[in-house]
């Protein structure tokens, strides 16, 4: 498994690391039994960057990885956390996004970083996000807490997810932030226009994208119909109608430039990423690993300027992709 350098430090990550979320939330039925075997595997891969939250399966997802952590020198392991989510009392549906509302209290981001490390079971966390900035509380105030943390040596570092520029250089002025965690694609690009991909570049700030494979989108050509009742997906607008039909059509041919370049979609789709500078490590996520094998080959993949234009052209052709996030998940960004 090839590095890179993660921020301003000499600690090396793996290229790429894994995304822990849909082994216990939004992606359909939990596995644990295959999960564990899939955060096996990545180790013996070379991934030590593994990434989780505290809103993953409401704490589950951190007790899963505390297993995984146990059966390793934790000092080989590089884990990220995120806190900010606060679960709303005694409300019940399907959706996750229901049950849930952005806090960023400064009495509540000491509750979740304190329960995290209980579920954890680790004396530290390695990189702590602010899963979303609260619109109601200044982020300064809850990057001060969390910079509380630091300073007592239960975390090494901080980051913010899904940030706006604005927010980001607020956090900066009370504590080092040393990565961001975004979208970030072949389908979403939101970051190349509204100056975080440039700034977290020219200040070496690690820039961590989750969904790489535009959740399964241009990779595996889901269909709406095949998805489990209880995913996520079901409520995403790129999944449905005329937004559904393009981006099948653009999965096609976006899998035919794969074959072209003798790879798999999901390596095209990650090397499409890490294409975009060495301060960049995807976080890519699965339960399975069969696709944890598929995308590792990402890493030997090399594109040239010409054919990441070529892969532009194919929005062209096929622009109708639809928005990345339905009514309930939009709700929780102020970008």
């Amino acid at each position: 498994m090839k590095k890179r350098q993660f921020a301003n430090t000499n600690i090396q990550l793996s290229s790429i690391g894994l995304g822990c979320m849909g082994m216990s939330h939004a992606y359909g039925d939990r596995n644990d039994e295959e999960s564990l075997k899939t955060l096996a595997y990545a180790y013996e891969q070379g991934i030590n960057f593994f990434d989780t939250a505290d809103v993953y399966g409401f704490g589950d997802n951190e007790k899963l990885l505390s297993v995984f952590i146990k059966k390793h020198n934790r000092e080989d392991l590089f884990i990220a956390t995120k806190i900010g989510f606060k679960r709303k009392g005694n409300v019940l549906g399907k959706s996750v996004s229901a049950q849930t509302e952005v806090c960023g209290k400064p009495s509540y981001i000491r509750q979740a970083v304190e329960a995290s490390l209980e579920r954890l079971d680790t004396p530290y966390i390695d990189l702590l996000y602010l899963h979303r900035v609260d619109p109601n509380v200044p982020v300064e105030e809850s990057v001060k807490v969390m910079a509380e943390f630091v300073k007592m040596g239960k975390v090494k570092f901080l980051g913010l997810s899904e940030c706006t520029l604005e927010d980001l250089k607020k956090a900066e002025s009370v504590w080092p932030i040393s990565a961001i965690q975004s979208e970030y694609s072949f389908l979403t690009r939101q970051v190349e226009t509204n100056g975080i991909l440039d700034y977290c570049r020219e200040m070496g700030i690690a820039f961590i994208p989750f969904s790489p494979l535009s959740r399964g989108l241009i990779v595996k050509n889901k269909d709406i119909n095949k998805l489990n009742s209880n995913d996520f997906r079901q409520g995403l607008p790129r999944f449905h109608g005329e937004h559904l039909k393009n981006n099948l059509m653009l999965a096609e041919a976006f899998g035919a430039f794969a074959k072209k370049k003798g790879c798999t979609p999901a390596q095209l789709a990650i090397s499409w990423v890490l294409h975009h500078g060495e301060f960049i490590i995807p976080i890519s996520g699965t339960k399975h690993v069969k696709y944890l094998e598929d995308n590792i080959g990402a890493v030997d993949v090399s594109l040239t300027d010409d054919d990441m234009k070529v892969l532009d052209e194919l929005l062209v052709k096929y622009p109708d992709i639809g928005e990345r996030y339905g009514s309930n998940e939009k709700k929780f960004l102020k970008h």
